[in-house]
């Protein structure tokens, strides 16, 4: 008896120092689990999760009742009897120890797990245990048996990264935890035991085989029927895969990077709803890595991005790379890549606003300016020509001399009007697009064509709320305001809708709609781009690779137009066309007889490569002294060796 008053002591004794260890219990509190920010598409479906949990918190009501029966009947069978710590369960665990002859078996509840997870670090001592216990016995006082669960839920390690039943549930089945079946629900529970050794994308029969006894814990306890946990055993869970490596992931991260813009401090869980339709983010994705698996190695072409807004600047859809997966480089947002062809509208625009117009004639001839002698991709010569008909086939003399026309500072400055924000080379090249720019800068000055003439910013947040709902930002009105005389536009369109009809992108065009565009390759092959548009969406795609390695000649013309109509086919079904602003003023007349056509871009050259034919002038050009010869030469052969140049 003596022994054992003793031995009480010493027990209160060390349950008092180690207590004096830890804060004063009354001002004790339950730390702020770190926000998530949930991300979602304009429908409201989510798009990614960020922050440091990788999930939103989870009331209990709003999850089935068997998700969190799953966790009491597992790791705490007697959770709803006990005071925080269990002396049955320790009483089991010790036997089963002593009789296993090792550690078989833990005896800590679920509240000295939350307990643990919410002070302590993950120490395993005696004095970390009394600590646990100490704490177990507060919480128990503080909380109800269901406060205590539901924290428990939205704190707890579930492995790769994923914090709370929310966090897992959408890491390992891609859905919100309260959607979980009973299967899924018993692969959860088990898997906090060991996260690493149990997770279902890495070891996926071990997770199955634990998950097969929380089934028949729930069942022996009454949590779930029989013929319930029967179908649950003879159709286990199975992780969700993520197709085409996760591309909303890139719009998650544009978020991430402006969000401190709109919301510089927050302590809480947010939503950001987004202007991201999550149907034409999966078309984008779609497009781009189908053409790139079937035709990538074929012209050497490892990556590429896809950008889709509104005219107004609200971003639709946006690809950064083929597999994000694979490489978290936004390709769309942060690769700065030379535009070639697809820069010219900007010189076109400069020399517009000088008092030319579409039907204004140039000669397509030899041009030199110093030691630079720039050439047409065909290396031939059409002699005079329109505007219209050189930006449609691309011809970069005319391009180089409207450049010199109106001055290369001048075609600076209407770029940068525009929208374009990298800097800017205000030389005799910038008219072929030499100077790199991003893909999204690029469409997001294309808008001011689609819109009217009015300079936009492209964006991606609509509101972001806190998770009762309470509104935190709402985009207002905003943009460049006016950048281009609607005179101006009207002439740009009809002259890029040429592009569509005569031009390098006749192959993109989609039936009943007004389009103009752009196409553009970089020297030496290395990037190919095409923009497009109608009057309700503008669309831009790069293909090129990351170490600015020549491509096989990939040009705007042949893989770029093919993803941008394989997508905007998709993104305006359904849709009531609507024409191009002003354009019909300055629409080119169609002559009643068909056109003689020759081949597109440097005639052999232009049939090898895939690139769309040209509609031949009405009227022959008049021969310029020097030019060589139209359609397939031996210039055109010898080009197919020495592919140099630039431009499209």
């Amino acid at each position: 008896m003596v022994l054992g008053i003793w031995a009480a002591i010493g027990l209160a004794g060390l349950i008092a120092y180690h207590a004096s260890q830890l804060p004063p219990i009354d001002q004790l509190s339950v730390p702020k689990r770190p926000p998530n920010i949930a991300i979602l598409a304009s429908d409201g479906t989510l798009l990614a999760n960020r922050g440091e949990t990788g999930g939103r918190v989870v009331s209990i009501k709003e999850l089935p009742p068997y998700l969190p029966r799953a966790f009491v009947a597992i790791e705490d069978r007697r959770f709803y009897d006990h005071f925080g710590i269990d002396p049955v369960g320790v009483a089991r665990a010790v036997t089963q120890n002593l009789t296993r002859r090792g550690l078989a078996q833990g005896g800590s509840t679920l509240t000295q797990q939350l307990a643990k997870n919410l002070f302590l670090t993950p120490e395993r001592s005696a004095s970390r245990k009394i600590q646990e216990a100490i704490l177990a016995l507060w919480l128990e006082h503080k909380y109800t048996k269901d406060e205590i669960l539901e924290l428990y839920l939205n704190r707890v390690y579930f492995g790769a990264g994923a914090y709370g039943v929310e966090a897992a549930a959408q890491r390992y089945f891609g859905k919100p935890a309260k959607n979980v079946t009973l299967a899924e629900a018993a692969m959860l529970g088990g898997l906090v035991q060991a996260p690493s050794r149990l997770a279902p994308n890495r070891n996926l029969k071990a997770a199955q085989a634990r998950a097969a006894q929380v089934l028949a814990a729930m069942e022996e306890l009454g949590f779930a029927k029989s013929a319930d946990a029967k179908v649950a055993l003879a159709q286990p869970a199975r992780p969700a895969s993520t197709r085409g490596g996760g591309s909303p992931n890139y719009v998650a991260d544009l978020v991430m990077d402006v969000l401190d813009d709109f919301l510089p401090k927050f302590d809480e869980d947010i939503v950001v709803a987004t202007t991201v339709d999550a149907g034409l983010q999966s078309t984008g994705e779609k497009a781009l890595t189908d053409e790139l698996n079937a035709k990538g190695a074929r012209y050497n072409v490892g990556q590429g991005a896809l950008v889709s807004m509104r005219p107004d600047g609200a971003i639709r859809a946006l690809v950064g790379g083929r597999d994000y997966a694979q490489s978290q480089f936004n390709r769309a947002t942060t690769a700065k890549r030379q535009p070639g062809s697809a820069f010219k509208p900007f010189v076109y625009l400069a020399a517009v606003e000088k008092g030319l117009t579409p039907d204004t004639m140039r000669e397509d001839a030899p041009v030199r300016i110093g030691n630079w002698a720039p050439e047409n991709y065909s290396h031939n010569y059409r002699g005079a020509v329109s505007l219209r008909e050189a930006l449609a086939l691309s011809l970069n003399t005319v391009a180089v001399k409207l450049g010199q026309e109106v001055g290369p500072k001048a075609v600076a400055q209407t770029a940068q009007r525009l929208g374009i924000a990298s800097p800017l080379q205000a030389n005799g090249s910038i008219a072929l697009g030499t100077s790199e720019v991003t893909p999204l800068e690029l469409v997001g000055a294309y808008c001011a064509f689609a819109n009217g003439g009015t300079g936009v910013i492209p964006y991606v947040i609509a509101t972001i709320k806190s998770a009762n709902g309470k509104v935190l930002y709402k985009r207002g009105e905003g943009g460049l305001g006016r950048v281009i005389d609607p005179n101006a536009v009207g002439m740009m369109n009809a002259m890029m809708h040429e592009v569509f009809t005569a031009g390098t992108a006749r192959k993109g065009d989609i039936p009943g709609w007004e389009l103009a565009g752009k196409t553009g390759t970089s020297q030496d092959f290395r990037d190919a781009w095409f923009v497009g548009y109608s009057a309700t969406l503008v669309t831009g795609v790069w293909l090129g690779n990351d170490d600015g390695e020549p491509t096989k000649k990939a040009s705007g013309g042949n893989l770029p137009v093919d993803i941008w109509k394989t997508y905007m086919t998709a993104a305006l079904k359904g849709e009531k066309p609507v024409g191009l602003p002003g354009m019909n003023r300055w629409r080119a007349p169609r002559p009643e007889a068909q056109p003689e056509r020759e081949s597109g871009p440097g005639g052999l050259i232009g049939a090898l490569l895939g690139e769309p034919e040209h509609t031949a002038s009405a009227l022959p050009p008049r021969p310029v002294p020097g030019a060589r010869p139209r359609g397939p030469s031996q210039d055109d052969r010898n080009f197919l060796e020495k592919l140099f140049g630039i431009g499209d």
